[in-house]
């Protein structure tokens, strides 16, 4: 990035074209992958057309089940009956459980990764996401497994967590965005925090494995989840989360802001106790509100933040993927692309402000 101007970059995934989702409902698998990489290279051309090659950008996971599934897609040692997530809107997402060990993650993001690097223009700048290996503890049943503990099994999880982010590493992604969206419902789940703290440990043990020089490219991902238009914790107060949030060991933070009820309370809460080696992208995209935002509203929301986070320290985002989840059709995809451009225009606008200041 230039130093005369703020960073951007998206959160992930971007809503599957509507053949796609055809195929993915049919399970067509060999119509499924064909129709994948054309929806890679469409959604690659569309994101270089909108960022000019400025920014680094993403596959928008045409080809992921969901950010939370593709460590297990495929797994033999699985069963129905794990951790229920509710959303607001009355639907759900159940997790399954695994059944025995040891564990290991079936597949890894750097798949992902190098399918979009090999139809992306060569020397193009692509980030990649990451499931938090605290979410993946959360398959561990209730009842323990017979010669296989819970702490073994976090064990595991934590060494396909280093794997899945050291991969990329070696494979030159820009940076790695490690989605944690179970954060901020561990507080719903558990409002003693200590749900909180088990995941924030285990996810710094697997920052812990990098480098400083290698935590600078590694981030980490907070919303209230974002899935058919709905969230499952917005009504968890920003501020009982974000001051252990800056207690991790990356140096990237990636916080959903713009459709929050109090966005200048978070912000607060972030000045307080943000690191100055520490670098904030703040949500100015809501992803559940199909009406697109307009430049200017853009940069006044980056302006605003500017007051609380040192501009060195500030990027933009958009608040969550549009389409964590493959079956996701609630956004229509081009207006996900109309809302990508607005954040990228917008942000350029409250450069030129900020920086001639």
């Amino acid at each position: 990035y230039s130093i005369m101007s703020i960073p951007s970059e998206g959160i992930g995934s971007i809503p599957r074209p509507e053949n796609l989702q055809n195929a993915l409902a049919t399970n067509n698998i060999d119509e499924i992958k064909e129709l994948q990489i054309i929806a890679i290279r469409d959604t690659i051309e569309k994101l270089l057309e909108i960022t000019n090659g400025e920014y680094p950008i993403s596959d928008g996971e045409q080809s992921k089940p969901s950010f939370v599934t593709y460590p297990i897609a495929g797994l033999s040692n699985l069963s129905s009956g794990g951790v229920v997530i509710p959303f607001e809107d009355g639907h759900t997402r159940q997790l399954p459980v695994i059944t025995s060990g040891p564990f290991e993650y079936s597949s890894y993001a750097v798949e992902f990764y190098k399918q979009a690097k090999a139809i992306a223009p060569p020397g193009t700048k692509i980030k990649q996401a990451v499931i938090a290996p605290s979410a993946i503890t959360l398959l561990y049943p209730t009842n323990p497994i017979e010669g296989y503990t819970r702490d073994e099994f976090v064990q595991d999880v934590i060494k396909s967590g280093v794997k899945d982010i050291r991969l990329l590493l070696d494979e030159g992604a820009d940076s790695i965005q490690v989605d944690f969206t179970e954060g901020r419902l561990s507080l719903k789940l558990d409002p003693s925090g200590g749900l909180l703290k088990q995941f924030l440990d285990i996810n710094d043990k697997v920052f812990q494995s990098f480098s400083d020089e290698e935590r600078s490219k590694i981030g980490i991902h907070i919303c209230p989840g974002a899935d058919h238009d709905s969230t499952h914790s917005a009504d968890i107060e920003y501020d009982s989360l974000i001051p252990s949030i800056f207690s991790l060991s990356c140096k990237r933070f990636y916080f959903q802001l713009k459709s929050e009820k109090y966005p200048d309370k978070a912000l607060q809460s972030i000045k307080d106790n943000i690191r100055p080696d520490q670098l904030v992208f703040i949500g100015v995209i809501d992803v559940n509100n199909p009406l697109v935002e307009s430049i200017e509203e853009v940069a006044e929301f980056v302006e605003n933040a500017a007051k609380f986070i040192p501009i060195k320290q500030l990027g933009t985002t958009d608040d969550c993927g549009f389409s964590p989840f493959a079956d996701d059709d609630s956004t229509p995809r081009e207006i996900a692309f109309a809302k990508i451009k607005a954040r990228i225009e917008g942000t350029k606008l409250a450069s030129k402000k900020l920086f001639n200041k």
